[in-house]
Order: C-alpha cells, then structure tokens, then sequence
C-alpha cells in the first residue's frame, strides 16, 4: 500500500505523517461585505421582499465599484489641489461629477445630513 492522502505506510502497519510532513491548516479569513448594509436599506424600501445571495453578490459589486470611482476621483482631486487629506468638499465633488443629475443632488443631501449629524455629536 502506497501513500494514500499525505499519509505513508510505517513500520508496524501504522498509518500517519512522516516527520517532515504538517497538515497545511487554511485560515478561514474574514470577508468584509457590504451585505448587512444592502438588506437594511432593502427591509426601510420594502419590508416584504427578500434578495437572493446571487442578487446580493451583483448589488456588493456595485457598491465597491461606486466606491471605487468615487474615492479614486476625490483623491484626484485632492492631488490636484496639492493635499494629501480627502475632506467632504473633496468628495461632494466627486459625487457631483460621477453621478447623474437628480441622483448626484440626492447624494449631496444625504451626505450633508450624515456630515452634519457627525459633527454635531461630536
């Protein structure tokens, strides 16, 4: 009998690992979604409607990806300005050339309104 799964053949018909040989133990790491928050704002919109793991994957994308473009351009143009902090200006003009019309004014609102609720409890 040969090796079977790692595991060799001993003296005495005793199966287990050689010396040399670990058990390669994988690290179950954690990942980061935006999930919690999508089902959130999906039960305050519709409180009776569920969204499939398929549909939340697409909606998690989407969120990383609006994120993604949006930090990227911000940081543009706090380069641009020649500073190296992202600050709410910075990324209120982002939102503004990113996304369109009526739902970039959205944003803007929603975003001072969480900005404000910020600093004032503080």
């Amino acid at each position: 009998m040969s090796s079977a799964h790692g595991q060799q053949q001993q003296p005495g018909g005793r199966r287990g690992r050689s010396s040399g040989e670990k058990k390669s133990k994988k690290r179950n790491r954690r990942k980061e979604t935006y999930s919690m928050y999508i089902y959130k704002v999906l039960k305050q919109v519709h409180p009776d409607i569920g969204i499939s793991s398929k549909a939340m994957s697409i909606m998690n994308s989407f969120v990383n990806d609006v994120f993604e473009r949006l930090a990227g351009e911000a940081a543009r143009l706090a380069q641009y300005s020649g500073r190296t902090t992202l600050t709410s200006r910075e990324v209120q003009t982002a939102v503004r050339l990113l996304l369109p019309g009526e739902l970039a004014k959205h944003a803007v609102s929603e975003g001072t309104k969480a900005v404000t609720k910020y600093t004032s409890s503080k």
